[in-house]
C-alpha cells in the first residue's frame, strides 16, 4: 500500500497524461513492460520512499498507458515513466470502471489455500454455500454483520479471528479460541455481548499465525469476506447482498 501519497501533486497530472496519451502516434512502437518497470520503480522510490517496490507492470489497454501494481494499489504511467496517474480509468462506451475491475481481480485469493484449521467453523443447514470472514472481536461492523447474517442458512462459514484493533482484542480472541464451544463463545460475544471466559493458561491461541495470515492476504480492515471463488468483499454487507453473492458463486 502506498502511504502518504502526494495526491495534490499527482492529481493534476491525470488530465495532462490523458491528453498526451490520446495524441501518441499509432505507429509508435510500444515499450517492453519490463523496461517500463525499470523506469518507473526509481521514480516511485524518489516520490514515496526507497522501500516502494513495483510488483508488476502491464499494458492498461487504454490511452496507451501502463498499469503499475504496487501491492493492492494501481497507478498508471507512460512508457518512459515521465508521468504518473493516480485514479480510476472509466470506459465510457463499455460503462465499466477498468481500474476497479483490476483491483478486484488482484484482491482475489485461492480459497483452497486458506488454513481452515485456524478458523472457527460454523455450519448451518446443508452447509453448501461456503465463505470465510476475517473479524476482530472488538469490531463494531463485525458485530453488525454477525447479527445481520444470523438468520442465514445452508452455509459453512470459516471465521478467522484477527485481533488488529488493539486493546483487549488478543485476550478476547484467546478466550473464544480456547472455549470448549468456539462457535457459541463467538456468537455469545458478537451477538449477545457475553464476554468469553478467561482461558486456561495452558491454551495457546494461534494469534501470531492469524495476524501473519491477515498480512499475507492484505486484510487491512475487518470484516473482510472471501467467497469460495476467491473473490473479496471488504466491509460489512447486508445479508441480502451476501446471499446474492453466494448464490451467484454457486451458479
Amino acid at each position: 500500500m502506498i502511504k502518504h501519497s502526494p495526491a495534490r501533486f499527482l492529481a493534476p497530472l491525470a488530465l495532462s497524461v490523458a491528453l498526451a496519451a490520446a495524441f501518441l502516434p499509432a505507429a509508435r512502437a510500444a515499450a517492453d513492460e519490463g523496461e517500463v518497470k525499470k523506469a518507473v520503480e526509481p521514480v516511485l522510490q524518489q516520490l514515496f520512499g526507497p522501500t516502494i517496490k513495483v510488483d508488476a507492470v502491464r499494458k492498461a489497454g487504454a490511452l496507451g498507458l501502463y498499469e503499475v501494481q504496487v501491492g493492492g494499489e494501481i497507478l498508471y504511467t507512460d512508457e518512459k515513466a515521465s508521468y504518473l496517474i493516480q485514479g480510476d480509468i472509466l470506459d465510457v462506451k463499455a460503462k465499466k470502471n477498468i481500474t476497479e475491475e483490476r483491483k478486484n481481480k488482484l484482491a482475489t485469493i485461492k480459497f483452497s489455500d486458506l488454513p481452515l484449521d485456524l478458523a472457527v467453523k460454523t455450519v448451518r443447514g446443508n452447509g453448501k454455500r461456503v465463505f470465510a470472514t476475517f473479524e476482530d472481536p472488538n469490531c463494531g461492523y463485525c458485530k453488525k454483520l454477525a447479527k445481520d447474517i444470523g438468520g442465514m442458512t445452508d452455509i459453512t462459514m470459516y471465521t478467522f479471528l484477527l485481533p488488529i484493533l488493539g486493546g483487549d482484542s488478543p485476550d478476547k480472541v484467546k478466550g473464544i479460541w480456547c472455549a470448549q464451544d468456539k462457535v457459541k463463545a463467538w456468537n455469545d460475544w458478537m451477538v449477545n455481548a457475553m464476554a468469553p471466559a478467561a482461558p486456561a493458561a495452558a491454551c495457546n491461541a494461534p494469534i501470531d499465525k492469524l495476524v501473519a495470515l491477515g498480512q499475507k492476504l492484505s486484510v487491512r480492515g475487518t470484516p473482510t469476506i472471501f467467497l469460495s471463488d476467491g473473490s473479496r468483499i471488504p466491509g460489512a454487507v447486508p445479508a441480502a447482498r451476501l446471499e446474492q453473492a453466494l448464490n451467484q458463486v454457486g451458479k
